[in-house]
């Protein structure tokens, strides 16, 4: 019985969706780390060394890089959170981060729950740069899985 290779998925196809926030594009993102700490523990019958245990998991923070428009949503959704707090009403979002094939069709999917910007930054002015402006959002989040 033959195998059939699969080649990987290329990174450039993808696209993020975010509840309530309408927007175009983004350039680059960045799907973040999972980590689960280890705790050492020994009982006293064991021998003379420590045995690890999983401990808590955390999440690395979600990158999202676009050029910069006429659209305030990703701004003024950090505006809220810097006035209001993430706990206000509407304030953290759920996102996808959908990759695509060369067809356009969705291959893996990573829900992001509870995101919240904790950094918003654009690229520096300069007058002789013909670069495109970018703004940058950093997000935090309560936890992320991947569905497909």
């Amino acid at each position: 019985m033959a195998t059939e290779l699969t080649n990987p998925y290329r990174g450039f196809r993808f696209r993020v969706e975010i509840s309530g926030i309408q927007v175009a594009a983004f350039s680059e993102a960045s799907v973040p780390d999972v980590n689960v700490e280890t705790v050492d523990y020994r009982e006293g019958t064991d021998p003379n060394y420590k045995r690890p245990l999983s401990g808590l998991t955390s999440y690395g923070r979600l990158n999202l890089k676009k050029g910069l428009t006429d659209g305030l949503d990703l701004y003024n959704w950090q505006q809220q959170i810097s006035q209001l707090g993430s706990g206000s009403p509407g304030a953290r979002k759920n996102i996808s981060l959908v990759l695509m094939d060369a067809d356009g069709s969705e291959k893996v999917r990573w829900n992001i729950i509870n995101a919240w910007p904790v950094k918003y930054e654009t690229s520096g002015l300069n007058a002789g740069s013909s670069d495109v402006m970018v703004e940058t959002l950093e997000l935090a989040m309560e936890y992320m899985n991947r569905i497909k």
